[in-house]
């Protein structure tokens, strides 16, 4: 891969010319004769990674030429180090200026004669493209064969030969699927099936289009397999012929010489009187569905599209226009995956149990995908049960036999795909992950923040360098290259991952393509360079022959201390990022006052406790991570870090109920951060931190605030600073104690992306600005001790999900009106004293839920339930009694209000629970008269 690397040259290159190589005599001409060769053969570098895996010439010179780019990247910034120590050099002895300079001038003609060689090794390299070009013209005018062979199209027709009886898991799916074929509305929809590759999506959408019910059901249907077809004429004459044996009816005489404009307007008459199902398996992109889709009419006659697809923005596009439903497959559940790897291995025999330890890993590794089941299965099928010893080979080599055996080559390489069809800057990004452990959570803002320090992240014109890192994220996301392991009550991913068999694909090609090193074995060859190096806890000593000279990144994960301080020990000026979260690490290292390249830098979950003043030297620095530290001062010097956009200095300690958090001492002139994204946690409760509040404003940038021990006498200079930060999206404040006063009512203009707001100190009313929030999502209130019902003010912010409020209310009884909080999910409420009830709790048109919220239960004094227009089955439980938990979650409830709109008005109904809660009895069933024609109506009893 050499896209990426020559891109981030370039970059570079464009700095260094601008800012620098002035000062450097000669080196001018060379480096922007280096420049120009790179942009010459930059149009052909996206096609020769693809051909990479497949011809090794072009693989070859692909390496040449990113060795080549990291060579010159090293050289521009031993030249940027030495252009900052000729600045640092101040007031010295002349003598030691002289020596000094004759050093330096010694350097700069060592590095302008090192730029001379590369530029001369680039033109050579470069020039070498002409012999290759042929190549690559033919790839690009034919991008279905730049993979490592066109076979994978036969292995994705093996799935639609499946015979149902080597099936599993598969009936409850392809139930639901022909069900809602066969019974749904009859306006024309559009079911999208998406997943990771391997996970079975074409085999269970095969099974339902073979069945015999569905075949009947519908009077037209075609099967279109979109991914390896480049032009929309073969498609859509294939659709056609499809349809016309279908029909039995001639193909026009013609047709297969139309373009696509006719033959869509063909198939569209075709399938206008007509009930059609038309599948489209495997699509990648919206541009194949945009090609067919003026194809399908909407002719309200029950007919139906599915499509088959690995990216989810293109299922949720899909489901939007047409309507319908997108589908997540699910992987196999271990009862289901432990079936089919019996079936396959064991020709449905049950395992030897000598075997069963080592079966029960291998499996484990497949995470339930059916394919890898199945491969592996194969590879397993052929061996001696009575050598376990082969079997053990295969568990301990599973990444070697994945890359090697040629009975998984098409596990690999269907699990590939995703990755080959990915942009240069996402592939980077994608590889980056081989960097984290097997089953590691890695947490989104955290790869945020080091995509954009490693230089993967490009400016984009109106985002910043995050929103961009974020659309990448979310775009592995929806592409099934990266799952979400928990979410917010926002919304918002926590942590993700990544599956293990893709993470053996990805760290193999990191491995090779000299991306990255992960460092869990002792025994092994390392090459003469090192770009990112990630250290994992099977290392135990460093090995001899690491050169680490040219080391960008280095990860640490569960090292030893004595491992951690040898590799601390090493030259590694050139470091970028240094992440050493959770490491065994007491004192800030003495050594990382000389790494001036660092852009990120975290000692998270450390025992580190005071930071140096020489952290002022580290002027690249971006990210300065000290959560979960022991610091509560920053020296001064840090505010000389211009560049610095994230500094977290935080802990948390967990007492009982209750969650306390401890800052950091506010710094006078912190207004000097102009880049500060995210300020977390500032300590203000002492008379200088007046003027730091005052300050904050000029932070213009930040888009996360968070503040401690604010005092009462400060609130309306924090109000001040806040209508000026028009970029916040998420505000944390504390007073000094729980019964200070925090007063933010003189905010005179709210930021209008206010997203999260965590208020923790007494309030004398909600602060008037808070109704007027519409992005607010999520609102968590502590000891607020208001006389006034707080959910008045805040039941009608239109995208409030998330409300806890903690000892926040002094009243009696909460109040939940109609058709207030609209979009609420999760509910808090704690050590309200004084409250008697919960008067009113509102549920309907809920038309999927199974189950009622849970929680629920916890509503002690709640004294009216009110469920309109929800499922029949729900209701049921509910009505019926009995011991279903749902009856049980509100057998404390007295009231109990439920109905459906019917005839123009509400069927309502009343069961009342004796005090005893023994029994219930129908005290009023009504039909109640809408003056409205709208079913949207609420019933006269919710008023």
């Amino acid at each position: 891969m050499a896209e990426s690397p020559v891109n981030y040259l370039l970059n570079k290159l464009a700095q260094f010319v601008e800012n620098e190589v002035q000062v450097l005599t000669g080196a001018q001409e060379e480096a922007l004769s280096v420049r120009g060769e790179l942009e010459r053969v930059r149009a052909f570098l996206r096609v020769a990674d693809s051909l990479e895996e497949s011809d090794n010439e072009v693989k070859v010179w692909v390496q040449q030429l990113r060795n080549t780019a990291y060579d010159m990247e090293d050289a521009l910034d031993e030249f940027s180090l030495l252009l900052r120590h000729d600045h640092g050099v101040g007031f010295i002895s002349l003598i030691s200026r002289m020596s000094c300079c004759i050093k330096n001038l010694k350097a700069r003609y060592r590095l302008t004669s090192e730029i001379k060689r590369i530029n001369s090794k680039v033109k050579g390299i470069c020039n070498g493209h002409r012999r290759l070009r042929h190549k690559f013209s033919r790839a690009q005018q034919n991008p279905s064969s730049t993979g490592a062979d066109n076979t994978w199209q036969d292995h994705r027709g093996n799935a639609l030969l499946v015979d149902e009886t080597d099936l599993v898991g598969i009936e409850q799916p392809k139930n639901e699927l022909v069900r809602r074929l066969l019974e749904g509305a009859l306006g024309r929809e559009v079911i999208s099936i998406v997943g990771m590759g391997g996970l079975g999506k074409t085999t269970l959408v095969k099974q339902v289009y073979e069945d015999p019910a569905v075949k009947k059901h519908f009077t037209a249907y075609a099967w279109i397999t979109l991914s390896g077809s480049s032009k929309i004429e073969e498609l859509l004459t294939d659709m056609l012929d499809q349809i016309m044996k279908v029909i039995r009816t001639p193909v026009p005489p013609g047709a297969y010489t139309m373009n696509s404009h006719w033959l869509k307007t063909i198939i569209k008459d075709l399938l206008q009187r007509r009930r059609y199902l038309i599948i489209l398996d495997d699509a990648w992109c919206i541009n194949e569905w945009d090609a067919v889709k003026h194809a399908l009419p909407n002719n309200c006659q029950g007919s139906r599209v599915i499509i088959t697809t690995r990216n989810a923005d293109l299922a949720s596009t899909t489901c939007k226009e047409f309507n319908g439903l997108a589908k997540n497959m699910e992987p196999l559940d271990p009862a289901q995956s432990w079936e089919l790897f019996c079936r396959k291995t064991f020709q449905g025999n049950s395992c030897p149990s000598p075997l069963e330890e080592i079966c029960e890993y291998i499996l484990k590794k497949c995470e339930g995908l059916p394919l890898a089941i199945v491969a592996i299965s194969g590879v397993l099928a052929g061996k001696d049960k009575r050598r376990i010893y082969e079997w053990e080979l295969v568990r301990r080599s599973l990444r070697t036999e994945i890359d090697c055996n040629d009975k998984l080559k098409n596990l690999k390489r269907v699990l590939s795909l995703s990755f080959n069809d990915l942009p240069y800057y996402l592939k980077s990004c994608f590889l980056h992950l081989s960097l984290f452990p097997k089953g590691h959570r890695i947490k989104c803002q955290r790869l945020i923040r080091l995509w954009i320090a490693e230089g993967f992240v490009e400016k984009k014109e109106g985002k910043t360098l995050e929103e961009v890192a974020k659309d990448y994220f979310v775009e592995l996301l929806n592409r099934s290259l990266i799952e979400v392991a928990a979410k917010q009550s926002d919304g918002r991913v926590k942590p993700c991952r990544i599956h293990d068999l893709l993470q053996d694909i990805i760290t193999s090609r990191s491995t090779d393509q000299g991306f990255a090193e992960i460092a869990k074995e002792e025994n092994r060859e390392w090459p003469d360079k090192i770009r990112r190096l990630s250290i994992q806890n099977t290392l135990q000593t460093m090995p001899r022959n690491w050169s680490l000279s040219q080391l960008r990144s280095l990860y640490l994960f569960g090292v030893e201390k004595s491992l951690m301080n040898s590799v601390l020990a090493c030259d590694i000026k050139l470091l970028n990022v240094l992440d050493m979260q959770a490491a065994p690490l007491t004192r800030f290292p003495a050594q990382v006052a000389d790494w001036c390249c660092l852009r990120y830098l975290s000692f998270r979950s450390t025992e580190v406790s005071t930071i140096p003043r020489f952290i002022g030297k580290l002027q690249n620095l971006e990210t300065l991570d000290l959560k979960h530290t022991n610091v509560t001062e920053l020296p001064v010097e840090i505010l000389k870090l211009q560049r610095l956009r994230h500094l977290l200095v935080y802990r948390y300690k967990n007492v009982s109920y209750s969650s306390f958090k401890f800052g950091f001492k506010a710094l006078r002139g912190i207004g000097a951060l102009q880049s500060l994204q995210k300020l977390c946690y500032l300590e203000a409760d002492d008379e200088s931190s007046s003027s730091v509040i005052r300050e904050l404003g000029t932070l213009t940038q930040l888009d996360r605030l968070a503040i401690l021990k604010l005092r009462k006498e400060d609130g309306r200079d924090l109000c001040s600073s806040i209508s000026k930060l028009t970029r916040l999206r998420a505000i944390s404040v504390a007073s000094v104690d729980d019964d200070e006063v925090i007063d933010l009512q003189h905010v005179s203009s709210p930021p209008p992306f206010l997203e999260r707001i965590y208020l923790r100190g007494r309030l004398g009313a909600l602060p008037h600005w808070l109704p007027s929030l519409s992005s607010l999502m999520k609102l968590n209130l502590r000891c607020s001790r208001l006389k006034n019902d707080p959910l008045v003010p805040l039941e009608n912010l239109p995208n409030l999900v998330h409300l806890v409020l903690l000892q926040v209310y002094e009243g009696s009884s909460l109040c939940f009106k109609a058709e207030s909080f609209k979009k609420l999910k999760t509910l808090g409420l704690d050590q309200f004293d004084e409250l008697r009830s919960v008067e009113m709790f509102i549920i309907q048109r809920c038309k999927l839920l199974e189950k009622l919220p849970s929680g629920i239960e916890y509503l002690k004094k709640l004294e009216v339930l009110k469920i309109f227009d929800m499922p029949d089955e729900l209701v049921k439980k509910l009505v019926l009694g009995g011991q279903n938990d749902d009856y049980q979650k509100v057998a404390h409830v007295p009231q109990l209000y439920y109905g459906h709109w019917k005839d123009g008005g509400w069927d309502v109904q009343l069961i009342e629970r004796s005090v005893q809660r023994d029994h219930c009895r129908e005290i009023r069933s009504v039909h109640v008269p809408s003056t409205s024609t709208s079913s949207n109506q609420y019933p006269p009893c919710w008023k």
